[in-house]
């Protein structure tokens, strides 16, 4: 081993020349590993320690339809300092203009952290207070640009009037409050009462946050005791914004997977380097055989000098990873809606250089076994192919078992096995599969270059010649581009899919409007009032009144179905004598018309098997604070894909007899007549809320915006990998180009038919990257949309030619950045230097 280092440590003078493909890949790819992980590990730093802050307490106790009662008030008031907030969305009102906005109605005490940013900058409780006379109301800056509003302006929610003090810039629960079709507007809770928004039956939700000293585990069991029953959901500092938080872990975690194809990509530049280093040292390797060297010798000899390279490769890798985000931390702290708390933490360091190491690993082994075969023969054969043939299957089986645990570790970080197995089977099938696509066209090269058409296409015919030569510019090239492109390709098929799904699709069967909040006796005149709109096509209503599933077969419903998403807070629950004529059931039959008997229940059919329900179970549904439990009698159908009415539960009217509740409509209008009908509808009846269809898919579509960014962004660093291991490539063969060039112009070739010959050469090898790029880009899409989204697919032709036609621009671009010293190269000194 001492004298393996001597040797390694001796060649290691000569610098790095011809390793700064290696480094530059190896860096880049742990750099953005490194990267996600940092700003991950701020934003989740941020929320632990902003819990309160961004909760609005250090607990809250969230009900759904109504106020606690004396008693629940009780308790909570022993707790601490508790700030009653009031919160449902409305349409606020001035003039003929409307908008929906999420109202929040808040106490003296809130906030109770933080402070609220207005402007002008003035005390909350101040601006709450109005002139005196006429209450005040803090209205957000997009809504105030949408209504054409300003400080001093008079607006109406529901059937009282407000006076807007102040712009809201900023609360300090914004994070905490989850996902809103509408910008917020603030106001007082006392300011409601007469308003006609907050009444029994209506949708609104109160939470109540606690400013405490205790200890909020404590208080979380004592809140199970004391509140079991009443339909309560429980919230504490320790984690504010679960949602969010849930969210940050699965981007990051997906964007780890693309910094995995990144590194992927870079791993055929680290495996290119390694191989042509190795080849340059081909004389050296048969010396040392010579004298003596095993082959064992040679591999630790070589092992050596490039875990000593990629060691620093890792580090600038983990230098720009963990330097980047603070550099950028204003920027990236002002596009997140959540406190962040950027710092030098090791624990994604050290992830991003164990993923670091093992591409390292991976892709440098098999190169370094192959040499550690070469003889002391090739000294005197002058043997100039270099490394070749296959390793030893010692040695493959090391590849496989540093792949298996590459794979394994980014499924155990990550916390997404499946997803991580799916992407890491995609990734090795788009490489294998570019790599068979490198060979096909080496191969279809040369045949083509002998057949007799092409005998006087001079340029073509020598540009198929080299394509299809010796050496492995083909398999560098389309591999390391192909991947880049792949990458990019598949997030342009899903992201062109989710939206046409949502902004194409989903209109031309989506209603207008979405109206709740509507008082059973205003139901028969609203619809009246609706119908007589020619424009009016359709009109679909249905009570509905809210609850949380509590229990199924009398254990706690999370135990039974762990975290599905219908367990995640209230859900909407209506009643029906007969199906809904839509309604198609799958198993188990309607109750009869008159049924007075048990509760019973017709649960939606997709998500009971997601949760393993089945015909006879019973659900605990707590509404309004009382337990109802029922047996599910049928599972039907749902769609909630044509935005018109859905309930995951329907009951029998029996069973929620004289709860106090309110009914919703789907209106179906022409979209010329969509404001009009919306002034009528809110002058008539100023206590419902309308959510327009569409401005809902806009809002959502933003949301998508984002995340489709940061995906895309991922797929540029891999590209950008991708590129360097092109210009690589072309650094690597240009001695090569040169002689080639030398030895045309000697044939009476111009300068413009060898630049033209590079040209096509290049052009073809993008060309495949592309095309094969493609393919695997749309069937990762097609994946995607139809399992993961559950959309329908098709292909998105713009993004489909636009990787094509970067695929060719991105080689031809490369190859003729290194054409100029082939083309300026005197024929006569360059065939001397090679005699």
């Amino acid at each position: 081993m001492s004298l393996s280092w001597r040797i390694a440590r001796r060649e290691l003078r000569g610098g790095l020349k011809g390793f700064r493909v290696f480094l530059a890949c190896l860096a880049l790819g742990v750099a953005a590993i490194a990267a996600i992980g940092t700003v991950r590990s701020a934003i989740e730093a941020g929320l632990s320690e902003q819990g309160a802050v961004i909760l609005g307490g250090d607990a809250e106790v969230q009900l759904t339809y109504r106020y606690a009662t004396d008693e629940e008030r009780a308790w909570l008031d022993a707790q601490g300092e508790v700030s009653e907030i009031v919160d449902f969305r409305s349409m606020l009102v001035t003039g003929d203009e409307r908008a929906l906005t999420q109202v929040k109605g808040v106490d003296g005490l809130y906030p109770l952290y933080g402070q609220a940013r207005l402007t002008p900058d003035i005390p909350i409780a101040e601006a709450l207070q109005g002139d005196g006379t006429t209450p005040g109301a803090l209205v957000d800056p997009v809504l105030l640009d949408r209504l054409g509003l300003k400080v001093g302006d008079l607006v109406k929610l529901g059937q009282t009037e407000f006076l807007v003090t102040a712009s809201l810039d900023r609360l300090p629960d914004t994070a905490g409050g989850g996902f809103s079709l509408g910008p917020p507007t603030v106001v007082a809770s006392e300011a409601l009462k007469d308003s006609g928004l907050v009444t029994p039956g209506t949708l609104f939700e109160t939470e109540y946050r606690i400013r405490t000293d205790r200890d909020v585990t404590a208080m979380e069991a004592e809140a199970r005791e004391v509140l079991d029953g009443t339909g309560y959901r429980w919230r504490d500092r320790r984690n504010g914004a679960p949602g969010i938080s849930e969210f940050v872990e699965r981007l990051s975690a997906f964007l780890v997977l693309v910094g995995l194809t990144g590194l992927a990509v870079g791993g055929v530049g680290v495996s290119a380097a390694v191989r042509a280093y190795l080849s340059e040292k081909t004389a050296v390797i048969a010396t040392l055989r010579t004298l003596g060297a095993s082959g064992a010798t040679v591999f630790k000899v070589y092992l050596m000098q490039i875990g000593v390279l990629a060691a620093i490769g890792i580090a600038l890798g983990l230098a720009l990873g963990a330097i980047a985000p603070l550099l950028f931390a204003p920027i990236i702290e002002a596009r997140l809606p959540v406190p962040v708390d950027f710092a030098f933490r090791p624990l994604p360091l050290v992830e991003a250089a164990l993923y670091g190491a093992l591409a390292a690993g991976l892709f440098t082994l098999w190169p370094l076994a192959q040499a550690q075969d070469i003889r002391a023969a090739a000294l005197f054969r002058e043997a100039r192919a270099g490394v070749s043939g296959w390793p030893r299957p010692v040695w493959i089986i090391a590849c496989a078992a540093l792949l298996a645990a590459l794979v394994g570790t980014a499924a155990w970080l990550s916390g997404l096995v499946t997803l991580t197995l799916w992407a890491s089977g995609g990734i090795l099938a788009a490489f294998v599969l570019l790599l068979l696509a490198a060979l096909g066209i080496r191969h279809l090269s040369r045949k083509l270059a002998r057949l007799k058409p092409l005998r006087r296409a001079h340029t073509l015919r020598a540009a198929l010649g080299a394509v299809g030569g010796p050496g492995r510019e083909a398999q560098s090239v389309v591999v390391s581009l192909g991947l880049g492109l792949s990458v990019l390709a598949a997030v342009g098929q899903i992201d062109w899919n989710l939206r046409n799904a949502i902004t194409t699709d989903l209109p031309e069967v989506a209603p207008s409007y979405f109206v709740v909040d509507i008082q059973p006796d205003q139901l028969e005149p609203l619809t009246a009032q609706l119908s007589a709109r020619e424009s009016v096509s359709e009109i679909d209503t249905a009570p509905m009144l809210r609850g949380v599933i509590t229990g199924i077969n009398g254990a706690r419903a999370a135990d039974v179905a762990g975290d599905h998403w219908v367990l995640q807070g209230d859900r909407g629950i209506t009643y029906a004598a007969t199906p809904p004529d839509r309604a198609e059931i799958t198993a188990g039959a309607w109750w009869p018309e008159d049924y007075t008997g048990p509760p019973q229940i017709s649960f939606a059919a997709e998500e009971a098997e997601e949760m393993g329900l089945k015909l006879g179970d019973t659900l605990t549904v707590n509404i309004l604070g009382r337990d109802i439990t029922a047996e599910i009698t049928s599972f039907r159908e749902v769609n909630f894909g044509t935005g018109g009415i859905g309930f995951i539960m329907s009951m029998n009217p029996a069973a929620l007899q004289g709860a106090p509740h309110t009914h919703i409509a789907t209106v179906y209008s022409t979209p010329e007549d969509e404001g009009a009908l919306l002034r009528d509808m809110a002058k008539a009846y100023p206590n419902v809320t309308a959510i327009r269809v569409r401005d809902a898919i806009a809002r959502v579509s933003e949301v998508l915006q984002g995340i489709a960014a940061a995906i895309t962004y991922g797929a540029l660093a891999t590209l950008v990998t991708g590129g360097i291991v092109l210009i690589g490539t072309a650094a690597t063969g240009e001695r090569a180009r040169v002689y080639e060039g030398a030895v045309l112009k000697s044939l009476g070739a111009s300068r413009a038919h060898i630049l033209a010959n590079f040209a096509l050469r290049s052009a073809l090898l993008g060309l495949t990257a592309g095309v094969i790029a493609l393919a695997a880009g749309i069937a990762a899409g097609w994946g995607v949309s139809v399992f993961v989204m559950e959309t329908e697919f098709s292909v998105a032709l713009p993004s489909a030619l636009g990787i094509i036609a970067g695929g060719i621009a991105a080689t031809v671009l490369t190859g003729l950045m290194f054409a100029w010293r082939p083309l300026a190269a005197r024929p006569a000194q360059v065939l001397r230097a090679r005699e």
